[in-house]
């Protein structure tokens, strides 16, 4: 019984591994609600508590105000602070001028849709729409490009390069890089633009603004802190400059963030892990055949590489003689005699 059930293992582990994973995200989000509920449900409970205290003061305070009336009244400012226009701070600012459009433009585009600002009228929603459904893709599409470009300089050529050069392993030396880029990433669209957020922002502290930086360039955008909407009155006259610097920043961000991930994604160690979890087309090759792909992917830390059959080929064709010369594995090689 005991060998059926690892037989049975054997032949199905990737799916095992798999149904592993899919239990293993579940409890990952079930944990994580228990924890946000346990955490925040008594702040919740504090502030409604507070808030009724303060209507009912508010009201023996002011007779002469009915509670159909305040309730009328707080409902219809909810209703509108949902569509960005608060009656709180100077009604001169607008949401819909041309950089806060071209900002709410950039957070719809990169899917980050903060909230705070929303089209008020059907023709916009309906513009929002078709907008967004051709736009959308361009800015993934735009994104991969970029992203790709950027790839080459920073990632693949160091990898093609420094292992050789210095005669370590690819994996290692491809982990160290990927640990370095990270490193480099949080300091840059991090570290640094929560310290400034942190001195610009009057009432952010640096953890709010650390938090503002994460929620918005991992496109979550909660929305519950904005920037430049809390600014005094005295530097609305930077208000437009300040909104164009923080779109440039949170494209950026979002840029600096694809290559990490992008990289991480790359690492030999990570295709290693993706393996253990469908079932790779290549067994069906012969054991030889598929140490050499192993080794031309893998690419050890030795001078000696055992050149792929295409750059035999190309060298060839190029009128050359391939530096090492190409040899069918032992098994192939008996094959064919």
């Amino acid at each position: 019984m005991g060998g059926i059930c690892a037989r049975f293992a054997e032949d199905h582990r990737p799916g095992l591994n798999f149904a592993l994973l899919v239990v293993t995200y579940a409890a990952y989000l079930l944990v994580g609600a228990g924890i946000f509920s346990a955490v925040e449900l008594p702040y919740e409970v504090q502030l409604r508590h507070q808030l009724e205290a303060s209507r009912r003061d508010f009201l023996a305070n002011n007779t002469c105000v009915s509670d159909d009336s305040l309730r009328q009244l707080l409902a219809r400012a909810l209703e509108a602070n949902n569509y960005g226009v608060s009656v709180l701070g100077k009604s001169s600012r607008r949401n819909w001028d041309f950089i806060s459009s071209l900002f709410f433009t950039s957070t719809v585009l990169t899917t980050t849709g903060y909230g705070h600002t929303v089209p008020l009228s059907d023709e916009g929603k309906a513009f929002c729409i078709i907008y967004s459904v051709v736009g959308i893709p361009l800015t993934l599409f735009f994104l991969s490009a970029v992203v790709q470009r950027i790839m080459v300089v920073v990632t693949r050529r160091p990898l093609a390069h420094f292992p050789r050069r210095w005669a370590v392993s690819k994996a290692k030396f491809a982990a160290a890089h990927a640990a370095a880029l990270f490193v480099v990433v949080t300091l840059v669209v991090l570290i640094i633009p929560a310290c400034i957020f942190f001195t610009v922002e009057q009432d952010w502290n640096f953890l709010e603004s650390l938090y503002f930086c994460f929620i918005s360039l991992t496109t979550i955008g909660l929305g519950d802190y904005v920037p430049g909407e809390t600014q005094s009155t005295e530097d609305d006259r930077h208000r437009d400059f300040y909104k164009l610097v923080i779109t440039l920043y949170l494209l950026m961000g979002l840029v600096c963030n694809l290559v990490l991930m992008e990289t991480c994604v790359e690492l030999p160690q990570m295709k290693r892990l993706r393996q253990r979890f469908y079932r790779d087309d290549l067994r069906e090759l012969d054991s030889e055949t598929a140490n050499i792909i192993e080794r031309e992917h893998t690419a050890d830390a030795s001078d000696h590489v055992i050149p792929s059959v295409s750059e035999h080929t190309d060298t060839v064709r190029d009128g050359g003689r391939p530096a090492v010369p190409y040899m069918l594995a032992p098994s192939l090689n008996g094959k064919l005699n």
